[in-house]
């Protein structure tokens, strides 16, 4: 949370410091009357626009692309004559006047500013770089761009003159960028750590599950064709499926289809000992959910519900509209667990043969949804497992591919 606040303070600092800059040029050289709001008010209003605008190429990374995209807007931000926006090697983009004159000398002059990560002020040495005299640029201020610790470009504004609340606006917009480029390195770690959730999540699908449904297929080669083609058609859709490599989220319709190919592979293994029960309402079939959510729970009904001297298992697996959520219930009849040692498992401190999944589901629903939206589970010695999730059945960025 403090990272979140911290990360807010400091896009707001270039954002009122940009404002306070446009209200000063707008007074000293007024552009017309508005009966909308102060002058103030107008300014700071703007200037959260053009913010806006800038931010989500940033949040994409420094590149070219993201930098010619967003080199305008930083430049309005200013309101100055032209702006560069840099790595440490080159200029990634140039927006504003002159760039023919200036933008082969601006690496030189960066190699303080990119070693020692301060901003600095130079004469753009107009001499050098428009000998006629006809350049209108005549000094520039560089701010360091700066993420996790390292320096990653520059952002560099040239004026006709020496400006001391430019200077001071430059830094604080480069604060900003650098936010923005932090915020991207967490998209891209929260990525990461999701994508190795899921590789644990696929881990976990035991060896001796695919042996076992390969051997209970190979058995009814001979005495059933028919059942073992569909058996094996069963297998291959279930492997694809949990083992496809695009999409953080799926459909609550695409995971139950996934769950049946799996429980129909358990059923040909078991016969008559596994029952299971159904109850879906297909209004909940589009809702978006996690992807690999579902199924390590009911894997885990599964095992539990035939685990010891258990003869027979009902597995019920329920999905109902619950007005602006779905709700999912898994519930087994099985041996149940120690309420202690459940939350052992939900802390991370369980193995993975006592709750397949179960932990990992829990912090990846709480990542998405919210503290709110965790896994609920009633068990105890001898007394089966009940699962229970709710599912938002709309929340912004969550959306199957």
């Amino acid at each position: 949370m403090s990272g979140t606040v911290t990360a807010t303070l400091l896009a707001l600092c270039p954002v009122l410091l940009a404002a306070g800059f446009l209200v000063g040029r707008r007074t000293a050289h007024p552009a017309g009357r508005s009966d909308v709001g102060t002058p103030v008010e107008r300014a700071t209003f703007e200037t959260l626009h053009t913010a806006s605008l800038a931010a989500p190429a940033l949040r994409a990374g420094l590149t070219e692309d993201t930098a010619r995209k967003s080199a305008r807007r930083l430049r309005t931000l200013l309101g100055t004559d032209a702006l560069a926006l840099t790595n440490r090697s080159s200029v990634l983009a140039w927006d504003g006047t002159s760039e023919q004159q200036h933008a082969e000398y601006v690496m030189d002059r960066l190699v303080p500013v990119l070693a020692g990560g301060r901003s600095a002020a130079f004469d753009c040495g107009c001499a050098a770089a428009s000998p006629d005299g006809d350049c209108p640029l005549r000094w520039a201020v560089a701010a360091p761009v700066v993420a996790d610790g390292r320096v990653l470009g520059a952002v560099v504004a040239y004026a006709p003159r020496e400006s001391a609340v430019l200077a001071r606006a430059t830094d604080e917009v480069a604060r900003w960028v650098s936010v923005q480029l932090e915020l991207a390195e967490l998209d891209r770690s929260r990525t990461r750590l999701i994508e190795a959730e899921i590789k644990a999540l696929r881990a976990q699908i035991s060896p001796h599950f695919i042996f076992n449904s390969l051997a209970a297929i190979a058995s009814f080669v001979r005495t059933d064709p028919e059942r073992a083609r569909e058996l094996l058609l069963e297998f291959a859709d279930f492997t694809r499926y949990s083992f496809r490599r695009h999409g953080e989220f799926t459909t609550l319709a695409d995971e139950l289809h996934s769950i049946d190919q799996y429980l129909a592979l358990v059923r040909a293994r078991f016969g008559d000992r596994l029952s299971v029960t159904l109850q879906i309402a297909p209004e909940v079939l589009p809702v978006t959910l996690p992807f690999l959510c579902l199924q390590p729970l009911v894997e885990n009904a599964v095992k539990h519900g035939l685990e010891g001297a258990v003869t027979r298992s009902r597995v019920t697996i329920r999905a109902t509209d619950a007005g602006a959520e779905a709700e999912v219930v898994i519930e087994d009849d099985g041996v149940g667990m120690d309420p202690e040692e459940l939350r052992a498992i939900l802390r991370g401190e369980g193995g993975a043969s006592h709750g397949i999944g179960l932990s990992n589901v829990d912090e990846r629903l709480r990542q998405v949804f919210g503290d709110a939206y965790g896994l609920v589970i009633e068990t105890g010695i001898g007394a089966g497992m009940k699962i229970t999730i709710r599912i938002p059945k709309y929340r912004a960025g969550v959306y199957a591919p």
